[in-house]
């Protein structure tokens, strides 16, 4: 069988350290009072950080720093992260243009006006924060929460024309702090570990120090804490309950155990599992020999797009971006442009990845549905061929039956051996989730949104998928865009809205088929013993009749055979279908899909309303929140799916 030697999964797979920074600007007093010895733990900090970085991964380690480029101490990290080659990443909480004129402090309209449009400020000392503001975003990876700017800019201007008018001070104080705290999430989505520079007082202003802190901790992000009155004895926390318990005096020195742990886990080997993953061949086709499952789905529910037929064709990981997606990757173009580091890995990497993942994912459940599928066949068959002697009489050749009952009894130890020695539950589990995580990549990918490394499922043996897809999705990285409403309605029209659509529709489609699978089963099984009851039923009648003269004595004996082949043949039929119905869980599943239709039939309402409403609701709040949304049901749906099939290996049909 014919396989795509020029697709291998792992090629692009490569771990880096995400570190984020939030810290003091230089007015805090905390920070003013200490700031050199601040600077030296903060470097001693990102020293270890990157020392560590290299002991496990070696020079080729990569290190990204996440960094909102406020003044003070985000701007003295950025720097310490560009000496050492460190990458460079900016989720901005407003447009470059903007950003430059509130982190710069520009006092005048003047001045916003000549910072917005990319001009020098004429304040010397607001044009040299300015200037290194821009210093810094030339070299960074830029991601620019625009959709905004107008409103803030204008709320900006109006509180430089009264600096009397507390309404628009505070107007403009609530605006720039939902956006500092939006640009503050996308930066602990996608780390492994926040620096704070952080004087551990409160934690209730949005888009503060203390507020990104807190959140980081409630992700699950861990937080490395250097205290501007103690910065020598940093410590990391893990969980929010932790600061309640920050005593300045307990740490003796800098908590290197935890670091080194972050680091590790960030970058640790994946050799076994990129073995494993390389010895999955993706095939073109569905196996002719595993097309069982397909043919009962279709036999009891009716034909699908993807049953009724003996073989499918599965979508190459090289064709895919020209095929299925190439609507998609138009839409992305559009939106970031063709060039664009993003839209790149979406077609070189994510989206080949999928296909590879759903192709090998596919053929693998075939195996093994079918499998389980036969093993109950060949069980009925079995105990079927072995008695059919007697109403054929004979009994002269009743070995000859023996021999086929036990052909048949060992293709079913045959099976379920090369079903357990080949993992063909553990790998279609494996890759299945491989694919359903990575199938709505593109729209997360692209929206600048990201799941938190704290929050991808764990548990239990083989957690490779999750680190796959989610490495997958980081080293994809922040699109390099500006993030306008221009861009949010083109995201969402042309690839959020129709992946919802789509799923929805599959998901619809089949939860009504796997409900009458389920209900037709059920009754051929009703059927079966109910035939049981009528042959049996028949036989004494005849019996009795028989006994009472009404028909001739020989009838009973003369039909025994047969009655009795009938009251075996028939619950063996029975028994196997309920087990098949109980194997396929038909019932659960249609469940799980009407479930999981209903909440993206919400999610979609949720996105045309947000579509076709007023232009001033079309925020990234919004649009990303529909996108977490959406990642949320699919990571449920496949949780579900993994609680109903896990415990149900390929086994004997008892």
């Amino acid at each position: 069988m014919a396989h795509d030697p020029a697709h291998d999964p792992a090629a692009g797979w490569k771990p880096h350290v995400a570190i984020g920074i939030t810290g003091h600007r230089p007015d805090n007093p905390a920070l003013s009072g200490n700031r050199e010895a601040v600077l030296r733990a903060l470097e001693d900090a990102l020293g270890a950080i990157d020392r560590l970085a290299c002991e496990a991964a070696g020079e080729g380690r990569e290190i990204r720093l996440f960094t909102l480029l406020a003044g003070g101490i985000d701007q003295s990290a950025a720097r310490i992260a560009l000496a050492w080659r460190w990458s460079l990443v900016a989720p901005l909480p407003f447009g470059a243009g903007l950003n430059c004129a509130i982190n710069a402090g520009a006092a005048t309209r003047g001045d916003v006006a000549a910072l917005c449009s990319g001009g020098q400020a004429a304040d010397p000392e607001v044009e040299a924060r300015a200037a290194a503001i821009r210093t810094l975003a030339d070299s960074a990876h830029l991601f620019e929460i625009a959709d905004r700017d107008e409103e803030i800019r204008a709320a900006l201007e109006c509180s430089l024309a009264d600096p009397a008018d507390g309404q628009a001070a505070r107007r403009l104080d609530a605006l720039c702090s939902a956006n500092v705290e939006l640009a503050g999430r996308v930066m602990i989505e996608r780390i492994d570990l926040l620096v704070a520079v952080w004087d551990r007082t409160r934690t209730d202003l949005a888009g503060g120090t203390g507020h990104t802190v807190l959140a980081a901790l409630e992700t699950g992000t861990p937080v490395l804490v250097i205290d501007p009155a103690r910065p020598e004895s940093w410590t990391i926390l893990t969980r929010p309950e932790e600061l309640g318990h920050l005593d300045p005096g307990a740490a003796a020195g800098p908590d290197l155990v935890r670091l080194e742990a972050i680091v590790a886990g960030a970058l640790a080997p994946m050799a076994h599992s990129v073995e494993r993953m390389r010895r999955e061949k993706w095939r073109p086709r569905s196996s002719f020999g595993f097309g069982i499952y397909r043919w009962i789905e279709w036999l009891f529910g009716g034909r699908t797009a993807k049953s009724g037929t003996i073989q499918t064709r599965f979508e190459a990981p090289g064709s895919i971006a020209a095929g299925s997606a190439a609507g998609l990757l138009d839409v992305a173009r559009a939106a970031l442009g063709p060039e664009d580091r993003v839209v790149a890995r979406i077609e070189r990497e994510l989206l080949p990845n999928f296909a590879w993942a759903d192709g090998v994912s596919s053929r693998l459940s075939d195996a093994y549905r079918s499998g389980m599928s036969v093993n109950f066949m060949l069980s009925a068959l079995a105990i079927i061929i072995g008695i059919a002697y007697l109403p054929l009489g004979l009994p002269e050749l009743k070995w000859v039956f023996a021999l086929i009952e036990l052909g048949l009894l060992l293709a079913i130890l045959a099976i379920t051996y090369v079903g357990h020695a080949r993992a063909w539950h553990r790998r279609w589990f494996e890759t299945r989730r491989v694919a359903e995580y990575l199938r709505f990549a593109p729209a997360i990918a692209i929206t600048g949104v990201a799941r938190p490394v704290a929050r991808w499922p764990r548990g239990g043996r083989g957690e490779w998928p999750e680190r796959f897809s989610r490495d997958a999705l980081r080293d994809a990285g922040l699109p390099e865009a500006r993030i306008d409403r221009a861009f949010l309605r083109r995201a969402l029209e042309g690839i959020v809205l129709p992946h919802i659509t789509g799923q929805r529709r599959y998901h619809e489609a089949k939860a009504k088929q796997l409900a009458r699978v389920d209900r037709r089963i059920d009754r051929a099984a009703e059927s079966c013993f109910l035939a049981a009851v009528v042959s049996v039923s028949i036989w004494l009648a005849i019996a009795a009749a028989a006994a009472a003269g009404l028909v001739p004595a020989s009838w009973p004996d003369a039909t025994a055979k047969l009655f009795t082949f009938l009251g075996v043949a028939f619950p063996t039929l029975g028994a196997n279908l309920a087990g098949l119905r109980y194997f396929g869980d038909f019932e659960r599943f249609a469940a799980i899909s009407r479930a999981t239709s209903g909440k993206l039939s919400s999610v979609e309402e949720r996105t045309g309303l947000l579509i076709s409403g007023d232009e001033q609701r079309l925020t990234f709040s919004s649009a990303s929140d529909l996108v977490r949304a959406v990642d949320e049901i699919i990571v449920g749906e496949i949780e579900s799916w993994q609680s109903v099939y896990a415990a149900k290996h390929l086994g004997l049909p008892a």
